[in-house]
């Protein structure tokens, strides 16, 4: 093991609920919730922190806290031009960082 952090790509997770949505949904709203997903397994940084965040993200995306007070919290990356949002979390450890995403809507 060594001191270094590992990067992108992230492990990502999901809670059977989000699975459950996500499954639930039409196939063309799953297709825009797999490019979500690709965007945030290859961030170098899954909170999107700083200024001009969204600019590398596909036209119709954006993210941002959950609370403006917690940065490390919870985040929502919207898509679809904010029809659809995938609200998860970060958990950076050493050996097996991975985003855990709680909950998939499209509308």
């Amino acid at each position: 093991m060594t001191d270094d952090f590992m990067g992108p790509p992230w492990q990502a997770d999901w809670t059977d609920e989000a699975t459950s949505n996500y499954n639930a949904l039409p196939p063309q709203a799953r297709t825009m919730i797999e490019a979500a997903r690709a965007e945030l397994v290859i961030a170098k940084d899954p909170y999107f922190r700083g200024i001009d965040t969204d600019r590398d993200l596909p036209t119709g995306m954006n993210v941002e806290p959950v609370q403006s007070t917690r940065p490390s919290g919870e985040h929502v990356l919207y898509f679809d031009h904010g029809r659809g949002w995938l609200r998860y979390h970060f958990v950076p450890r050493t050996t097996d960082p991975q985003i855990v995403i709680d909950e998939c809507f499209w509308q």
